[in-house]
C-alpha cells in the first residue's frame, strides 16, 4: 500500500537516491540487478527512491518499461521505503502512466520537466491540474530546463495534490523567493544534488536528490545529518568531497559540446566501482570513453579515501 501524503512529505525531507536502469549490452533491462541496487541502497540507510527518473534514462524507456521498472523497484523494497516514479509527456500519456502506477502502489508521481519547445506557464499549471485530477497519489513537479516566474512557483504549490517541488535551477535567489511565496505545507527539494545542498538549505530546501550518494549513500546521509544539525563546517567538507565526481558528470565528453553528456554513464561507473550494478546506456546517451573511465576511477579512488576519513 502506498504512503499517505504526510508520509511522502516526511520522505522528501531526506536524501532521495535515483535508481538507475541497468541495461545489458543489447539494451535489455536487467531487472534483477535493479532490484539488487535498490536493496543495497536501502540497507545503507536510504529510504526515498526515484524510479524512472531522468537519471534512470526515463526518456529512453517505453511506457511499459517505465511501469515494469517502477514495479521492480517497489517489489524490491520494504514497505517503509518511499518510491517516486517519473511521469511526463502528453496529458493522455501521462494520465495513462499515472493510472498504471496507481495499480502498483507508487507512493508519489515525480512530474518530469516539460519537454516541449514552447511552454506557457498558465497552460503548464493546467497540465498539472489535469494530472492531479487523475489520481489521489501525491505529485512532485520537477522544475528544470526553463526559467519560471515567482508567481508560477507560488501557484504550483497551491495545486491540491502537490506535496513537494524538486527544484533544479541554478538560481538560489529564485528558490528563496519561491519558498517565501509558496504554500507552507509543500516540501522543497534540491534537485541539483550535493553541490547545492548547503547553500539551498539556507533558502528553504528540506531534502536533496543524490549525486555521488547514488553509489556512496553514506556521504548523502552524513551530509543530511550535518545540515539538519546546522553543522555548516562539516556540511561544507562533506559537500566538497563530492565536487570532483560531480564536476566530472558535468563534462561534455568527446566530440560533443553539450554539458552533462557523460552524467549518466559516470554515475553508472560509480555504481560499478562501489560494487553495485551500472550496466550499459541507451541512445541518445553514449558510454564513457576509455579516458573518461580512467578519470572516473581516479576521482573515485580519491573520493573513497575522503569518505573513509570523514564518514564514521
Amino acid at each position: 500500500m502506498s504512503h499517505p501524503p504526510e508520509q511522502v512529505k516526511d520522505h522528501l525531507r531526506d536524501v532521495a537516491a535515483g535508481l538507475l536502469t541497468p541495461f545489458d549490452d543489447d539494451g535489455a533491462i536487467e531487472h534483477s540487478k535493479l532490484a539488487e541496487n535498490a536493496e543495497s541502497l536501502y540497507d545503507s540507510g536510504i529510504r526515498t527512491f526515484l524510479a524512472t527518473a531522468n537519471i534512470s534514462e526515463y526518456h529512453s524507456l517505453s511506457q511499459q518499461e517505465r511501469i515494469d521498472v517502477a514495479a521492480t523497484s517497489i517489489e524490491a523494497l520494504p514497505d517503509d521505503a518511499c518510491v517516486l516514479a517519473g511521469v511526463g509527456g502528453s496529458t493522455k500519456d501521462a494520465v495513462e502512466l499515472i493510472e498504471a502506477y496507481d495499480e502498483i502502489d507508487v507512493d508519489a508521481m515525480m512530474i518530469m520537466p516539460p519537454d516541449h519547445t514552447y511552454v506557457h506557464e498558465r497552460a503548464l499549471l493546467d497540465y498539472y491540474r489535469k494530472l492531479d485530477a487523475a489520481t489521489e497519489t501525491p505529485l512532485v513537479p520537477y522544475v528544470r530546463g526553463f526559467d519560471p516566474s515567482i508567481d508560477y512557483l507560488k501557484d504550483l504549490t497551491h495545486i491540491d495534490g502537490i506535496v513537494g517541488i524538486k527544484y533544479a535551477l541554478k538560481d538560489p535567489v529564485k528558490l528563496g523567493e519561491g519558498v517565501s511565496a509558496g504554500a507552507d505545507d509543500v516540501v522543497w527539494v534540491d534537485g541539483l544534488a550535493e553541490p547545492f545542498a548547503v547553500s539551498y538549505w539556507a533558502e528553504g530546501i528540506e531534502g536533496f536528490s543524490a549525486g555521488v550518494s547514488n553509489f556512496r549513500p553514506e556521504i548523502g546521509l552524513e551530509l543530511f545529518d550535518a545540515l539538519t544539525a546546522e553543522n555548516w563546517e562539516r556540511a561544507r567538507k562533506l559537500r566538497d568531497i563530492c565536487l570532483p565526481y560531480q564536476k566530472l558528470r558535468d563534462e561534455t565528453g568527446q566530440d560533443n559540446a553539450i554539458p552533462g553528456a557523460i552524467s549518466v554513464p559516470a554515475v553508472k561507473k560509480g555504481l560499478e566501482l562501489a560494487g553495485l550494478h551500472g550496466g550499459s546506456v541507451r541512445a541518445p546517451i553514449r558510454p564513457l570513453e576509455p579516458e573518461e573511465e580512467a578519470s572516473a576511477e581516479e576521482i573515485y579512488a580519491a573520493l573513497d579515501d575522503n569518505i573513509d576519513r570523514l564518514v564514521d
